[in-house]
């Protein structure tokens, strides 16, 4: 065989592997460039959420604003996770801006907004706040806005209002407990530490940093303190001392005055019964000189009776010879019988009546 035919195979067989190759690389090329066009030319899409913490959370005083509350852990909160990018792509469209606030990480903002349940959504119009209670869904957000619903919705007012010194505090609080529960975890996770003796560390720092804070207090108030001088505070405890006897005073003139008119009183009534008791005895009076005068006046008919009978018969006169003669004693105390008797007695009663009446008054 001649040299120039054995060559020839391997002169062909060099000269195709260099074009397969080119062609083999030209085609993985077309194939690359033809099945993802898009994705060579465009960026991976950013989010249109923007997150909250509570270096900006201010933001949300000024225009219209859609904030969710969630938690990673969350599985409602992961639900709504693609509902809330749709509702925040269409913010432009709606003149909104929405956000989003991690509760593990911005335990403060959760405190300030008070939330209690995840997810939670709440609607700010120039620093009034709302709570948005209905479902996560986009149509029903969007309607929210487009229809503003959020105005029939009572507005978180007074100390309840984010922005209230109440909510600050809240919001302090609940920062604090989430140190404190990240310190925990740090304790009994990364150092192995058992829970107990983290549970004894917080109460024995508690206790300390409450006498700290006691002990501050106090010295706060001895330099603010300052004590009145001597004389200043002699003169007031004797300011002290005269009013309080003032007041003794004018309860004693206030007593001496209700006794005084009790007695003026007393007199009155003893003034009023004696003489109740000076016209009954008057009265009385006239009543005994009236029946002395009746009883006169009887006597004296008697006589006037016994004079008109004229001189004593012969016969009686010589009866009467051995007996003693009357006198006119005899002859008045005979007709003061029965008459007189009654009267005295009735006196007698009368007198004695008002006798028992007098002491009794």
């Amino acid at each position: 065989m001649p040299r120039s035919l054995a060559r020839r195979p391997n002169m062909a067989g060099g000269r195709c592997g260099p074009l397969l190759t080119a062609l083999l690389a030209a085609w993985v090329a077309a194939a690359a460039a033809t099945a993802s066009p898009e994705q060579a030319a465009l960026p991976p899409e950013q989010s249109r959420v923007q997150p909250m913490t509570a270096s900006n959370w201010t933001l949300v005083m000024e225009g219209e604003w859609m904030l969710k509350f969630y938690a990673p852990w969350c599985p409602s909160c992961q639900q709504t996770d693609s509902e809330w990018e749709t509702f925040a792509k269409n913010g432009e469209i709606l003149q909104i801006s929405v956000g989003k606030v991690d509760v593990i990480q911005e335990p403060g903002l959760s405190g300030r907004f008070f939330v209690t349940t995840l997810p939670a959504f709440f609607h700010a119009k120039d620093g009034i706040f709302r709570r948005y209670r209905g479902p996560g869904i986009f149509e029903d957000l969007q309607n929210y806005i487009l229809e503003k619903k959020w105005q029939s919705v009572e507005p978180l007012t007074g100390w309840k209002s984010p922005a209230s010194l109440t909510m600050s505090g809240m919001a302090g609080l609940f920062s604090i407990s989430g140190k404190i529960w990240h310190l925990h975890n740090y304790f009994t996770g990364t150092l192995g530490i058992p829970a107990w003796c983290s549970y004894v560390f917080f109460v024995i720092a508690t206790l300390v940093l409450g006498l700290f804070m006691g002990l501050v207090l106090v010295i706060i108030s001895e330099c603010f303190y300052v004590p009145l001088p001597r004389h200043l505070s002699e003169r007031s405890e004797q300011n002290q001392r005269s009013e309080e006897a003032q007041r003794a005073e004018q309860l004693r003139d206030a007593e001496e005055e209700k006794d005084d008119s009790n007695e003026d009183e007393n007199k009155d009534s003893l003034v009023d019964d004696e003489e109740e008791k000076e016209d009954l005895g008057d009265d009385d009076e006239v009543e005994e000189e009236e029946e002395e005068d009746n009883l006169a006046s009887g006597v004296d008919e008697e006589r006037s009776d016994a004079n008109d009978q004229g001189p004593p018969r012969e016969g009686s006169a010589a009866q009467g010879e051995g007996e003693p003669e009357e006198t006119e004693e005899d002859i008045t105390e005979q007709p003061r019988s029965a008459d007189a008797e009654q009267g005295e007695d009735s006196l007698r009663q009368r007198k004695s009546q008002h006798a028992d009446e007098g002491p009794q008054v």
